[in-house]
C-alpha cells in the first residue's frame, strides 16, 4: 500500500544550485551514489568472509566451526542492513533486493521442520513442505524438476520465488540463516534456533541428507556473492544503478533519496516488520526469525537511513566516506528544519539503541513483542513512534524542496490496524 503525499505546486525548473545553496544537489546525489558503492562493497566483502567460514565449517563440522560461521552470517549483516535506504526509490535496487533479503520464508521448502511447529500443509503454498534437500525431483506447477544436483541455478532459476508465491524463498541471508540456526520453535520463550553441526558431517549425520544440506548451504552462498557482485558493480562509476539516478536530474535524484528514506522509516520497517508483529504478537514476525538478530537488522535500516541524511558512511573497516550531503541542502534552505530532522533521527538512532541493548542483556525481540509482554511491547512501540514522527519531517524536507507529490510506502498495520485481524 502506498501513502501518498500530496503537496503544493510542483515547480519543475527549480534549479537547486550552489547560487541558492551552500551546496549542490548533484554533489548530494554523488555522495549518495558513493555511500551505496561502499556499502555494497563492505556487503560483498563480508559476504565472501561468510563464504569463507562456511566452507571451513562444511570442511570440519564442530560446534565451534558452526560458531564461527553464524558470527560470520551477523557480521555480514551489518553492512548490508545499512543498504536498504536505496530500495524504494532506485528500481534496480528493488528488482535486486528480493533476491538476498526476502522473507518471511517457509523453511519447509528448503529442509527438514517441527511439524508439530510448523506444520505439514499450506493452503496457499503447495511446496510448503517440498524439502528439496531431502528430494532429488520436484513438482512445481505440474512441471517436474529435477533437483538431483543442488546448484546456484537451480536455488536461483527454479525455486526462488517458485509457483510465483513470495513465501517460496530459495535464497540469501535467510536461507542461509535458516540452514545455520535451523528452526527457532521457541515462539515469544527463550532461544534461537538450534541445529547441531551434525547436520552437517556426513560421517555422522542427524537430520538425514548431510551431503545435500552442504551442497545447498554452498550453493546459497556463492549465489549471494554473485549477486552481491552485481549490484556493487552498479553502482560504481559507469554503472547502471548510479547512470541511472544521474539520468533523473537534481530533483528525480533528491526525490529518489527521500522516497527511500520515508518509505523504508514509514511502511516497511515500521509498518510491515514491527507494527504488525506487535497487533499480532507473532515471533514468526521478525526479520532475523532464526537467529534472534532482529533487533540489529532494524537498527542497521535507521543507521543506514541516517548515512543518506549526513551524507556520511562508516565501512567496515573503519574508514569513511562522506561529502556534500541532504543536511546541508536543506540547512541552507530552512536551518530550522534540518536541525528537526537531524533531532528526530538521533531519536530514532536512541529508540533502537535501547531496544538493542534490552534484547542483549534481557530478551530477544521476538519475546519483547509477545502477548502480555508490557515493558517489552513498550519498547517496541517507542522505536516504532519514533519512525513515525521522523518520516512527519521527511514530509516536511520533501514539501520544503519543492519536489510534488511523492509516494512513500505505507501499511495497514499503521494506517488501517482494523484490517490486520479481517
Amino acid at each position: 500500500m502506498k501513502k501518498t503525499l500530496a503537496l503544493a505546486a510542483f515547480v519543475p525548473a527549480l534549479m537547486l544550485s550552489a547560487s541558492a545553496f551552500a551546496v549542490e544537489a548533484k554533489d548530494v546525489l554523488k555522495t549518495y551514489a558513493d555511500i551505496a558503492q561502499a556499502t555494497y562493497e563492505d556487503s560483498l566483502t563480508t559476504a565472501k568472509a561468510l563464504d569463507k567460514a562456511l566452507e571451513a565449517f562444511v570442511a570440519a563440522p564442530t560446534e565451534e566451526n558452526l560458531t564461527k560461521a553464524k558470527a560470520a552470517w551477523l557480521a555480514a549483516r551489518v553492512p548490508y542492513q545499512q543498504s536498504e535506504v536505496y530500495r524504494f526509490g532506485n528500481p534496480i535496487v528493488d528488482d535486486f533486493e528480493g533476491k538476498v533479503n526476502a522473507w518471511p520464508l517457509d523453511e519447509g521448502l528448503i529442509d527438514y521442520t517441527d511439524k508439530n511447529y510448523y506444520g505439514t500443509e499450506s493452503d496457499e503454498n503447495a511446496l510448503f513442505t517440498a524439502n528439496v534437500i531431502a528430494n532429488t525431483e520436484l513438482t512445481i506447477n505440474g512441471e517436474k524438476v529435477d533437483a538431483a544436483k543442488i546448484t546456484p541455478a537451480l536455488l536461483g532459476e527454479k525455486l526462488h520465488e517458485a509457483a510465483e508465491n513470495e513465501a517460496n524463498v530459495a535464497t540469501g541471508y535467510h536461507a542461509i540463516e535458516f540452514l545455520l540456526w535451523g528452526q527457532d520453535v521457541n515462539g515469544t520463550g527463550k532461544g534461537a534456533g538450534s541445529r547441531p553441526a551434525s547436520d552437517f558431517d556426513t560421517k555422522n549425520c542427524t537430520g538425514g541428507n548431510c551431503d545435500r544440506r552442504i551442497d545447498y548451504l554452498m550453493a546459497a552462498s556463492k549465489l549471494m556473492i554473485s549477486d552481491l557482485e552485481g549490484i556493487t558493480k552498479a553502482w560504481t562509476e559507469g554503472g547502471e544503478a548510479r547512470k541511472d539516478l544521474m539520468a533523473q536530474g537534481d530533483q528525480g535524484g533528491l526525490t529518489r533519496m527521500l522516497t527511500g528514506m520515508g518509505s523504508l522509516s514509514y511502511g516497511e520497517l515500521a509498518g510491515e516488520r514491527m507494527k504488525l508483529g506487535l497487533l499480532l504478537n507473532d515471533p514468526e514476525e521478525e526479520h532475523d526469525c532464526f537467529s534472534d538478530n532482529t533487533h540489529n537488522s532494524h537498527y542497521y535500516d535507521v543507521k543506514g537511513i541516517i548515512n543518506v541524511y549526513n551524507g556520511s558512511y562508516k565501512r567496515v573497516d573503519g574508514s569513511m566516506v562522506e561529502g556534500a550531503s541532504l543536511k546541508d541542502l536543506v540547512a541552507a534552505s530552512d536551518a530550522g528544519l534540518s536541525k528537526e530532522l537531524s533531532g528526530k533521527l538521533m531519536a530514532s538512532d536512541k529508540a533502537f539503541s535501547a531496544m538493542v541493548e534490552r534484547a542483549e542483556k534481557v530478551e530477544a525481540y521476538d519475546q519483547m513483542i509477545g502477548e502480555g509482554n508490557k515493558e517489552g511491547n513498550a519498547v517496541v512501540q517507542a522505536a516504532i513512534d519514533s519512525l513515525v514522527d521522523q518520516t512527519k519531517s521527511i514530509e516536511r524536507v520533501i514539501a520544503k524542496l519543492d519536489l510534488g507529490k511523492i509516494e512513500l510506502e505505507g501499511s495497514d498495520s499503521l494506517d488501517n490496524p482494523k484490517a490486520v485481524f479481517e
